[in-house]
């Protein structure tokens, strides 16, 4: 078997490492074994950060809801179960930014929320 000789891909390789570790702190960016490590780590963060995101976004807008809801009179879960009742499917996210910026829209949902759950 032929010899093969890896100095190309070796150094196209680590370069490669070295270029997504640029910005890292000490030896993490010049370093290629600290460099490696530290890319593995920072890997591993971004993929649980990126589920982790959903949910903070999701507790984010829950909270938004829940103080434009008990500002027109209802908790959270008293103004969705109202709006499931009303055939009213917006998302969180939406509902979220309605009750941010037009308070008067949301006012409005609360209306129907409530008339839904009372009947």
């Amino acid at each position: 078997m032929t010899r093969v000789k890896r100095s190309v891909n070796a150094r196209k390789k680590r370069r490669a490492v070295l270029e997504q570790t640029k910005g890292f702190r000490g030896e993490a960016h010049s370093n290629y074994k600290r460099a490696k490590e530290a890319l593995l780590k920072a890997d591993a963060y971004a993929y649980r950060d990126r589920r982790n995101r959903k949910r903070d976004f999701r507790r984010l807008w829950i909270t938004r809801i829940n103080a434009a809801a008990r500002i027109n009179g209802m908790s959270y879960s008293q103004f969705m179960h109202g709006m499931k009742l009303a055939g009213l499917e917006l998302d969180r996210k939406v509902l979220a930014d309605i009750a941010v910026r037009d308070a008067e829209t949301f006012r409005r949902f609360a209306e129907v929320a409530r008339e839904a759950s009372a009947a």
